[in-house]
């Protein structure tokens, strides 16, 4: 069966050209608003069978199947998440509708479909997931995931996005700060 986790487009997401979008589309150690945590390293198995089966990770608009509006390029884990980078297609009218309202703010989540391989439950009920196979990532209306958000819009300058990314990263900081 398959699942869904959120994520919204922010800081760590970039859109230019009205049509490139990059970024995260999972952080590793966050919680959920469902209460599942995707674990480090839970995508890599899936991504190098698709690889060695010539596949790809589907782009998605709002989880239907029916409706791709791009390609992803690069589909990756790092040390932070699943990093995701590829082309909303304006040929399509869904692509030019998304690319649309990606641009405009009106849409600024993203959303992995997946299935569960491996996960347990740890002492405080949250669900770890350790192994998922990846099907695709959507563009949705509402994320689950509040750590991901776009850099940055069609049309604005990659000055602009990089001194938000700055601002935010010396907010977070802070917050830790005096937090901790």
């Amino acid at each position: 069966m398959l699942e869904t986790k959120f994520s919204p487009l922010g800081k760590d997401v970039t859109v230019t050209d009205g049509t490139l979008i990059e970024g995260y589309a999972s952080i590793f150690g966050a919680r959920d608003q469902g209460g599942d945590v995707v674990e480090r390293g839970a995508y890599g198995a899936s991504l190098r069978r698709l690889a060695a089966a010539g596949g790809r990770v589907k782009m998605l608009w709002q989880h239907d199947p029916a409706r791709p509006i791009g390609v992803w390029d690069e589909v990756r884990e790092d040390d932070r998440g699943l990093w995701v980078k590829g082309r909303i297609l304006t040929e399509v009218a869904q692509g030019r509708e998304a690319a649309a309202l990606v641009g405009a703010g009106a849409i600024d989540g993203l959303s992995i479909g997946y299935r569960t391989l491996k996960a347990r439950k740890d002492d405080a009920g949250r669900r770890l997931l350790a192994e998922l196979e990846l099907w695709e990532v959507s563009l949705v209306t509402f994320p689950m995931l509040p750590e991901a958000r776009v850099a940055a819009k069609a049309g604005e300058g990659a000055e602009a996005a990089v001194l938000r990314d700055l601002a935010t990263a010396f907010r977070e900081a802070g917050a830790a700060l005096t937090s901790g």
